[in-house]
This record gives C-alpha cells, structure tokens and sequence, in this order.
C-alpha cells in the first residue's frame, strides 16, 4: 500500500521501515526545539498524510524517545483521515520532565507511526447490560 504524504523539509529524510519486521516507521523533528524544565512544545514532525479509507494513524513515541529527557504528553496519539490538508502537519507533544533546558535537534526521531485497520461504527442504546459486571481498575489481579 502507498500513502500520498507531503514533507515540509526534503533534507530530511521519507518515513521508512528500517527493518522487514518493523511495523512503524519513525519521524524526525523538522526543527532545532529548546524546551524549558517541566514544560510543553509541540515539535514539528516534517508530514502530513493522507490516510485510506478503514484506517487511521496511531502515532506514538519511540521507546528510546525518553532518554532525551521527554514523553509525550498524551501517550498516544490518534491521527484522523481528514487531518491531511496542505499545512496539517504531524506534531509531537513534548514534555520536559527534566529540571533542566533541553535541545531536542533537527532530525531527531522522536515518534512513530503505525498504520491500523478500522471501522466507524454506531451505538445502540440499552438500559441494561446483559453481561455480569467485572468489578473495575486492576479487578483481575497484578499476578
């Protein structure tokens, strides 16, 4: 499957999977961003992408993106199909939970992005659930 998908910068590199069994493939700070101690930027990721139909993008850090002294603030972010206009770019929430400044580079690969099947889908009201309840957070153990 190909995805149309627009690069703000050229020098930097397309999004590519860089082994056969990688299922995501990374995206690289458009910018050279300083964030301040305990606060937030929202880095430019370099792309915009148009999505199929029946999928959407689950964009989320990379497991190393941590040791830059950063998370995402939302964990995971979802990218809808329509979000794929001309100035739509991928952005990655950063939060600094260092005490310190930090200087995150142009060409830093920071998230990643994974391609999922999907389907819209309706509810149907009811009063009462036929299901026995299961109890809630952590109701099955830690062990």
């Amino acid at each position: 499957m190909k995805l149309k998908i627009k690069r703000f910068d050229k020098t930097l590199p397309l999004p590519v999977h860089k082994t056969s069994g990688s299922v995501a493939v990374d995206l690289y700070s458009r910018l050279d961003v300083e964030i301040k101690a305990k606060e937030i930027a929202y880095i430019p990721m370099n792309v915009a992408i148009k999505i199929p139909d029946a999928y959407f993008i689950m964009q989320v850090p990379r497991s190393s993106t941590h040791k830059l002294g950063v998370i995402a603030v939302n964990s995971v972010g979802i990218i809808d199909r329509d979000y794929c206009g001309n100035d739509d770019e991928y952005l990655f929430p950063a939060y600094n939970f260092t005490d310190k400044t930090i200087s995150i580079k142009k060409g830093t690969r920071l998230s990643q992005l994974v391609l999922i099947k999907c389907e819209n889908f309706e509810f149907d009201e009811v009063d009462k659930m036929d299901e026995v309840s299961r109890g809630g957070f952590g109701s099955t153990g830690i062990k």
